[in-house]
């Protein structure tokens, strides 16, 4: 797993960071109604081709992370790959379009709207009248029902890891007739249309053991263009095979084998017709673009230009005095290396036959600044921390590479061409060193500062009882994927921590020490200034006593406070495909040095990091990514809630690994979800977007790369972007047939 970006569907939905604090803030703003809808920074290259040019029968091989544990979505250790197999074979009335936006599925609904808010929301679908199940029943009000009684949470004998919506339904029921599904909700829900999605057979839902065991390694019932012939463990496969009842556009190809193949063997199985289609790293889409450059003219030419090497370099031993051992044995390496070379350009030939699709992933990579304790529980640290970035910069190091569209994510909650996309990264401010520099003297940590020998620290979090996180596998109730625009009305001003209690650290005893006087006021932007600052004359901002003096062989500019050095510690993960996350780390470390903020970098293994690091707070910075949701008012909220005490005195953080949250977010949130105006809901979470920032909890960096390699015949399959994949379309072209245009169709 690559954790340039954690693909919350393996985190299924679920994206939220905290925040806390008793500081000002510039006005805050967000969209009017009357602004363009943003759209999507790089549309998804598929190679779309009309079905008539795609050939029927043929297999896909297609590289998936892990093989998955369970086929039921709704368990907690479902990932990517069981989202996948779930497009594929089961129903889903609606399903997101390019931009990222929720459609209605038409092979399953004819339609579905709220026909009555009073005294209840109700919502009725009308059932495509050809759907049914793979066994001959016909898809209906009984699935409904058994999926909600399922997920709703009230019988603790369903192991289930999300409910959120299900549990606002107070009833299900046959309409007027097989065809028409009833769903009256007790309190109203914004974003119903995230229900159903993906919609198990009763046979699954109906009781706990078949809900808990019945549908992890088999499904013996679906309703989709594929249904699930094997899975496979062994040999670490899926295979999908056509659904013989299928009423829709009949699938084009024969099978679907669901390959978990390593990141950094895919090259290579690409270029043996092991893959036909992969996600990969950056190097290797260097690679791949090499081999389709790679002319005659090449200096590797293939074994012979080995083998005339390897007879130079022994004659040059002999010649020079080697002894005839000492030549054998170079002759011995060389023609070992002349093997690996004739072996890499084979490979690269076959690799000739692959082209990359590229576009960006609908997830965001964002930097977590961990407040549950340390000198990041002082918000005024986390903001200098935020105000030492230059996101622009960052985004220019990943994107710009790779030809992608080099752009900061301006929102935690959406990302660009979604609805509630609104660039509210004003409510914290842009890159500025001064303003930085001016923050940390104004939490104490000053220039210099007599350091006194410290025992060995553990990272925020990691004192007393660990608080209780999941790692995103294991999904919360209503988890999401991790996502903003630019601002253009007014929302008001608004104190981060205005929520008329005193500050305390999420998850600690001790209250922040704000001196006899109180909290001081916070410089904002060079336009806020404090009583230190009006007395000595400086910048905007607040200072240490003018003339303090560094020790003899204090560090320049390093800071210091209570004897104590500002250093914060970088967990990464250490495995293969982290490279991308280390050089922006890299690049982090160098940007916070300069105001004074030194980093200890700490490489862990892969599968301790969510479960042993983040989750546990065992961190004070960290590198991962959320994905996108076209339901930000549920599937954010576990991402952002604020902390609370859990009954064993842990603290509860669900998905907020920041540990940073407000009153006001939450209220927020519980507002957006409780409306049916869509215009409300989407200004609501842009208000709570922009707290969100204000908080400094977590800072947004860029939205991931996607990129894939395809075989050059393989079409409407490659880098899909927002895009739910129309399986039934994929296939290979037919023979004869040119090819269409590989460039993204948003270009």
């Amino acid at each position: 797993m690559s954790y340039d970006g954690l693909g919350p569907r393996a985190v299924k939905r679920s994206v939220a960071f905290l925040t806390a604090g008793v500081l000002a803030v510039p006005l805050l703003a967000a969209c009017s109604s009357e602004e363009e809808v943003s759209k999507p920074l790089a549309g998804q290259d598929i190679a779309t081709a009309a079905r008539p040019l795609v050939a029927d029968g043929g297999t896909l091989h297609w590289a998936v992370d892990t093989v998955p544990e369970t086929l039921n979505a709704f368990q907690s250790d479902a990932d990517a790959t069981t989202t996948r197999v779930a497009q594929a074979v089961l129903p889903s009335m609606f399903r997101l379009d390019a931009s990222g936006r929720p459609q209605r599925n038409p092979d399953f609904l004819e339609s579905a709207k709220v026909v009555e808010t009073e005294p209840k929301q109700v919502v009725l679908y009308r059932l495509n009248q050809q759907a049914v199940w793979s066994d001959g029943r016909e898809i209906g009000a009984a699935d409904f029902a058994a999926q909600w009684r399922a997920l709703s949470g009230k019988d603790s004998a369903y192991w289930t890891a999300r409910n959120a919506g299900y549990d606002r339904i107070e009833k299900i029921e046959r309409g007027d007739n097989d065809l028409e599904v009833r769903v009256t909700f007790a309190r109203p829900y914004a974003d119903w249309q995230s229900l159903f999605a993906p919609l198990y057979p009763k046979d699954v839902m109906g009781t706990p053991d078949a809900f808990n065991d019945g549908a992890r390694r088999k499904l013996s019932v679906t309703a989709g263009p594929f249904a699930v012939q094997q899975v496979d463990h062994k040999n670490a496969r899926v295979t999908l095979v056509r659904n013989p009842r299928w009423w829709g556009h009949p699938a084009k190809l024969s099978e679907i084998v669901l390959a978990a193949v390593p990141r950094d063997e895919r090259a290579a199985a690409l270029a043996t017709g092991v893959l036909d289609l992969a996600d990969i790293a950056p190097d290797d889409v260097r690679r791949i673009t090499l081999a389709s450059q790679t002319g005659a003219d090449s200096p590797f030419q293939g074994p012979a230009a080995g083998r005339t090497a390897a007879k130079a370099l022994r004659s040059w031993a002999l010649l020079h005095g080697s002894d005839q051992a000492a030549a054998d044995r170079e002759l011995h390496a060389r023609r070992k290396l002349t093997g690996a070379m004739a072996r890499w350009r084979a490979q690269q030939d076959a690799l000739g036959e692959i082209e990359i699709r590229k576009s960006l992933e609908p997830a965001y990579t964002q930097l977590a600044l961990n407040g549950a304790g340390g000198p990041l529980a002082d918000e005024r640290v986390r903001r200098a921390v935020a105000r030492a970035i230059d996101r622009q910069e960052l985004a220019k190091l990943v994107l710009k590479p790779l030809g992608l569209p080099v752009a900061p994510v301006g929102s935690h909650l959406a990302l660009s061409g979604q609805d509630a996309y609104a660039d509210s990264s004003g409510a914290l401010g842009g890159q500025d060193t001064e303003e930085a520099q001016a923050l940390l003297a104004d939490a104490g940590w000053v220039p210099g500062g007599p350091l006194k020998p410290q025992p060995a620290e553990k990272a925020a979090g990691a004192e007393g009882k660990k608080p209780a996180g999941k790692k995103p596998e294991g999904k919360k109730a209503g988890s999401k994927k991790p996502e903003p625009e630019s601002t253009g009305g007014s929302e008001g001003a608004y104190i981060v921590g205005e929520d008329n209690k005193p500050h305390r650290v999420a998850g600690r005893d001790e209250e922040r020490d704000t001196g006899d006087a109180g909290p001081r006021p916070l410089a904002q932007d060079g336009k806020q200034y404090t009583d230190n600052h009006l007395r000595q004359g400086g910048a905007p901002g607040a200072y240490a006593p003018k003339g303090t003096a560094a020790p003899a062989g204090a560090l320049a500019g390093a800071l210091a406070k209570d004897g104590k050095p500002l250093t914060l510690r970088f967990v990464l993960p250490s495995g293969a495909g982290s490279e991308p996350l280390w050089n922006v780390a890299d690049h982090i470390s160098r940007m916070l040095e300069r105001v004074g903020i030194r980093t200890e970098v700490s490489k862990v293994a892969d599968e301790s990091y969510f479960k042993d690091h983040i989750a546990s707070g065992e961190y004070d910075l960290a590198l991962y990514s959320w994905p996108a949701s076209a339901f930000p008012a549920t599937d954010a909220r576990p991402i952002y809630a604020k902390p609370v005490p859990a009954a064993d005195g842990s603290l509860s953080v669900e998905q907020n690994y920041t540990r940073v949250g407000t009153d006001q977010v939450d209220q927020l949130f519980d507002q957006a979800i409780a409306t049916l105006d869509q215009d409300e809901e989407r200004s609501l979470i842009r208000k709570a977007d922009a707290r969100i920032w204000a908080a400094a909890g977590s800072i947004p960096l860029y939205q991931r790369p996607q990129l894939t390699a395809v075989r050059k015949d393989l079409v409407n399959a490659g880098a899909f972007g927002f895009q739910t994949p129309v399986y039934e379309d994929m296939g290979f072209l037919k023979k004869g047939v040119t090819r269409p245009s590989a460039s993204p169709s948003g270009d």
